[in-house]
């Protein structure tokens, strides 16, 4: 296996998030009463397979690591997903889907910005540029879960 610098490691465990809020996007849009958000949600799983478009064609460019970051981004993934079905076991309502969301969001969020830091401080500006997109999306990410999930919390204690 490649010797993965710790930057390698972290841009592998952001496509490995990537990937798995795709899936989390679309198993939060089944939920009871998620149908609202439904244009939310879409569009939360439209830029995470963008941030996973971008990511991987990034290290299409890192000769001799490619391989060894895909298979570590499998495993994050793979953990990532186990931890959603984890704590949704048994839920059906959306605010349950939303509160994990707000957790793997946030979680998303911080990985993006150790990669825009750890790349600024090595100078490795493809992936500053890159990080410095994703941090954006996923702000927005983080945003638009937590409206989401006060408004359905609002519901809730009104019901």
């Amino acid at each position: 296996m490649a010797d993965l610098t710790p930057l390698d490691e972290k841009l592998a465990e952001v496509l490995g998030l990537a990937q798995a809020a795709q899936i989390a996007a679309d198993t939060v849009g089944k939920m009871e009463d998620a149908e609202i958000f439904s244009e939310a949600l879409s569009r939360m799983r439209e830029q995470a397979a963008e941030t996973e478009r971008r990511t991987d064609e990034l290290i299409d460019g890192l000769d001799g690591k490619k391989t060894a970051i895909r298979d570590m981004a499998r495993e994050t993934k793979s953990e990532a997903t186990d931890m959603m079905e984890t704590y949704l076991a048994d839920e059906e309502e959306a605010l349950d889907g939303f509160e994990f969301l707000s957790m793997a969001e946030a979680g998303e969020l911080c990985h993006w910005e150790i990669v825009e830091k750890m790349s600024e401080t090595i100078g490795a500006e493809d992936v500053r540029a890159l990080a410095g997109w994703a941090v954006g999306v996923q702000r927005e990410h983080v945003e638009t879960v937590r409206r989401a999930s006060l408004a359905l919390a609002s519901q809730e204690a009104a019901a």
